[in-house]
């Protein structure tokens, strides 16, 4: 069957994994109305294409953190990718790389930093849980930054690990043929066997609940890496994360998986792109799935998005060839989305290719 669009992956995902692992990546938070949202929330923004405009040449580099990439679309963190394909993270790091964009590693990855640098080249970030013992965190950093990784992204939004129902009907647990590559050696890389969700457990007994902006500061103490703060869903925490030195913002809402009723990423950007106010790069990730979501996105002040499940899901229908056409038909429905809307190069997408449900009535234009 010729995939056309990046939404068939799921279905060959769900018929390829065991339902543990297919519920472990698809589900969201208690009744997951944020995660419907995250996909609904997209097909309420219209366009308004402009015509007649020479669009024979498109441009769609951009520079993230000083690091030129083909395409504002990158790569989301993404937990034990082995559950997916044997070659997991690996995978997705070659075609990441083969896409000329970023991928972010997860901290709880089931390949190590220095696995996924052995690869081969690549821009490629880190995600960052803070845990109660810091000497973890400076041991994972310091990692990360030897491995060649350019930038951390901090996971600010999971104080206490979201109620995922799927997970504890299944009782998830990590397939004892894999492991947490970055926590080897630290002696906290296996999941406890227990009656509610592992996973659950497990992360509930290691994240610091504590976490405050005075640790945001405090990682930058121990690293010259620049950080961005994933996990902001309102124009005050937006202030808050440039206040603290964040390097960049992600709008993100843990792909639905942490507080149910949240916004739809989509909703969320533009209050915290008015509050970055241009001082820092606003990026967002949560329900894109068509090249149109990367354009309206960036419509309404991204600077680039990330994508996760699409990932996950064209990881374990096709492996690495499955995860570069994701990449490649999302470049292409981007390419043709600005094409038609009129758009020669990122900076020409502005607020006006767009109608929100929140936009005042548009007054005609004399003429």
């Amino acid at each position: 069957m010729e995939i056309t669009n990046v939404l068939e992956y799921e279905a060959i995902a769900k018929e390829k994994l065991p339902k543990m692992v297919y519920d472990y990546y698809a589900s969201g938070a208690e009744d997951q109305w944020t995660l419907q949202e995250n996909r609904n929330a997209f097909s309420k923004i219209l366009f308004r294409p402009r015509i007649l405009i020479d669009v024979s040449k498109i441009d769609m580099t951009t520079a993230v953190l000083g690091f030129k990439i083909s395409m504002p679309i990158m790569i989301a963190p993404t937990a034990m990718q082995k559950m997916a394909h044997p070659e997991g993270e690996y995978a997705t790091a070659r075609a990441a790389s083969a896409a000329g964009t970023i991928m972010t590693l997860s901290s709880w990855a089931t390949s190590s930093v220095e696995e996924v640098a052995s690869t081969g080249p690549g821009i490629r970030f880190f995600q960052l849980y803070v845990c109660k013992d810091r000497n973890v965190v400076v041991q994972l950093m310091r990692r990360a930054e030897r491995a060649g990784f350019k930038a951390i992204v901090l996971t600010v939004d999971t104080p206490r690990l979201g109620r995922r129902e799927a997970d504890i009907k299944n009782r998830f647990n990590l397939p004892p043929y894999l492991t947490l590559k970055n926590f080897e050696g630290l002696d906290i890389g296996k999941i406890e066997r227990t009656n509610d969700s592992g996973l659950a457990s497990y992360v509930a007994g290691q994240v610091d609940r504590s976490l405050s902006w005075k640790d945001v500061k405090w990682l930058q103490t121990i690293t010259h890496l620049p950080i961005l703060v994933k996990g902001v869903l309102t124009a005050e925490d937006a202030g808050l994360s440039v206040q603290a030195g964040a390097a960049g913002i992600i709008v993100s809402n843990h792909g639905a998986r942490q507080l149910d009723y949240a916004p739809a990423t989509i909703m969320a950007l533009e209050e915290v792109v008015k509050a970055a106010q241009g001082r820092v790069p606003v990026f967002l990730d949560g329900g894109v799935r068509r090249g149109t979501d990367v354009f309206k996105a960036l419509a309404l002040g991204a600077s680039g998005i990330f994508i996760g499940r699409p990932v996950l899901f064209s990881l374990a229908a096709d492996g690495e060839a499955g995860v570069k056409k994701v990449l490649q038909m999302l470049r292409d429905e981007f390419e043709l989305t600005m094409a038609l809307s009129g758009c020669r190069s990122l900076n020409e997408i502005t607020r006006d290719h767009i109608v929100t449900p929140w936009d005042p009535p548009r007054l005609a234009p004399r003429l």
